[in-house]
């Protein structure tokens, strides 16, 4: 296969990733179904956590297992690898809960900078998250990121294959994730939803390439370098971001009430992950 064509296939796996975005834009949506979206993202999220961390973890098992059972390893890899996981995973989850409150410290420091009767409009303009962003704008931009970050991994598992000649299990792997991200990009625009600004299609396909785009980028250097570690790096940092994620989309859903709607958002998105996880298993992966 040439290089052309595996990128190809990192651009085609990424590319589905749009499909959902536009549901970023309904407007006038009651409270209850407002929740459902949002919870629902979550159950797709909470699904990609088990996966993710799964996945992260291999190596550090294979570490104890080589010291322990086969007698081949060392103390010091499998201890440089867990601490690799747990930092990773810290960064992903804590980074973002302090860059949170730094954000919130910037909004409260510019809306007391305005003076009495000095540029009142500012007064009303939505709290900037990242270049004014709204709240549910800004949620919507640390899910594109946690979920660029697990698509990477994945990016990197398809140019690993079609490097290796393994072409029909590229394939398959481009088949599995295509269906898979078609439903992130539903979870990514859940909280715009809920928002009452209109997203513009400019920031809607912002989202996308955040959330996509690294797919692609993960199977150009896939097909060209592969190492464990850094697999291992990329999967904890997206654990930790997707589980801060999901706690902010729940936080979301319970503000707007209707709990019986969030379980069933919950569930809905956990069987919408199983199912597109049948793909691959179905196909023997």
């Amino acid at each position: 296969m040439s290089t052309g064509e595996i990128y190809l296939l990192g651009a085609i796996a990424g590319v589905t990733i749009f499909v959902g975005l536009p549901v970023g834009r309904i407007r006038n949506m009651s409270k209850a179904v407002a929740a459902f979206i949002n919870a629902a993202a979550a159950g797709v999220l909470v699904f990609l956590l088990v996966e993710t961390v799964e996945h992260a973890f291999v190596p550090v098992e294979h570490a104890l297992e080589a010291v322990t059972v086969d007698s081949g390893g060392t103390w010091g890899e499998f201890a440089g690898k867990a601490a690799l996981f747990v930092l990773a995973l810290g960064v992903g989850l804590l980074g973002l809960v302090y860059y949170e409150r730094w954000m919130n410290s910037r909004r409260s420091a510019a809306r007391q900078s305005v003076g009495p009767g000095a540029a009142a409009v500012e007064e009303f303009k939505p709290a900037a998250g990242l270049r004014g962003m709204s709240d549910a704008g800004h949620l919507a931009f640390l899910i594109a990121v946690g979920i660029g970050l697990h698509n990477f991994a994945e990016g990197l598992a398809i140019g690993q294959s079609a490097a290796s000649d393994e072409i029909s299990l590229a394939a398959l792997l481009v088949i599995g994730f295509a269906v898979h991200n078609a439903t992130e990009g539903f979870g990514i625009v859940a909280p715009l939803a809920a928002d009452n600004e209109h997203p513009s299609w400019m920031f809607l396909a912002l989202l996308g390439v955040i959330g996509g785009g690294p797919t692609f980028l993960g199977t150009v250097i896939g097909q060209s370098f592969v190492n464990e570690t850094v697999n291992m790096m990329f999967l904890a940092l997206a654990a930790g971001s997707i589980l801060y994620v999901i706690v902010q989309l729940l936080n979301v859903a319970l503000k707007l009430g209707h709990r019986e709607m969030l379980m069933w958002g919950l569930f809905t998105g956990l069987i919408f992950g199983l199912g597109t996880e049948l793909v691959l298993v179905a196909a023997g992966l």
